[in-house]
């Protein structure tokens, strides 16, 4: 098997472990003929989706009152939406993610674009980076920990990103405003500015259903935004009111 298979491969792995009940590195590595770094990132990808527990050296069968408690599926939307926004990178790109469950989805998305350089405020994206197979050159904001949005934010996150330039932005929205461009609750709002300063391409990642969701804080106005990428839900009206403002508009089908 080839070792760039790699979704076959974690599959092949997931078969070995209900056979054995229980698998380990060096000898995983000797059978699909690839490294013990890249199994490790497969035994962590797989541990991540709720299907093994990794012990010293290997791996075992997740128990099964775990298995109930482990979080849902990434939505079908948000599928959708981050295929198409991974289209829209090329390879060696510079691009930064922002925190997010429809952003995070995106990283497995990147595996077969080499020589990213990837900026992100959260762990959790970091983390799913790490899992790849052609893993980024990782940069992070580091900065204050805020709880809510579980990202780092404030002046020095600010300071560290406007030490590079980039060629895109993926960031999320708790809500979009066709008056104003996409809105959340969250007061922290100055290091989603800096990020599309220092971008050349604001893209917006947000399933349709966020649309006229009323929230208090204008994070990102319209003028500050490129391309929005939703899914087919987005009614018309909607549609030929954000073409209108000059947004590049993309609605992945499920």
């Amino acid at each position: 098997m080839s070792k760039r298979n790699t979704p076959q491969r974690r599959h092949a792995i997931l078969a070995l472990l209900a056979e054995q009940g229980e698998v380990h590195v060096e000898a995983l590595a000797r059978h699909f003929e690839t490294s013990e770094v890249t199994v490790r990132k497969d035994l962590a990808a797989l541990e991540n989706n709720g299907l093994l527990l990794r012990r010293y050296g290997g791996a075992v069968p997740m128990p099964h009152e775990l298995v109930a408690e482990h979080s849902q599926p990434v939505s079908p939307y948000k599928q959708a939406i981050a295929r198409a926004a991974a289209a829209s990178i090329r390879e060696h790109a510079r691009i930064i993610i922002d925190s997010g469950s429809t952003t995070t989805a995106l990283i497995p998305e990147l595996d077969r674009r080499p020589g990213l350089v990837v900026m992100t405020n959260s762990l959790s994206v970091a983390n799913a980076l790490r899992e790849l197979e052609q893993e980024p050159v990782l940069l992070m904001t580091g900065g204050t920990w805020d709880p809510h949005s579980e990202s780092f934010q404030g002046q020095v996150a600010e300071q560290v990103l406007r030490s590079y330039d980039f060629d895109q932005l993926f960031i999320g929205a708790d809500g979009i405003d066709l008056a104003r461009g996409t809105t959340t609750f969250n007061e922290l709002l100055g290091l989603s500015r800096v990020m599309a300063e220092v971008a050349r391409e604001v893209i917006v990642m947000a399933e349709a259903d966020k649309l006229g969701r009323r929230m208090p804080n204008l994070e990102l106005p319209w003028s500050s935004i490129h391309t929005l990428i939703t899914d087919a839900r987005l009614d018309t009206e909607a549609r030929e009111q954000i073409l209108a403002r000059g947004i590049k508009l993309i609605c992945a089908d499920v």
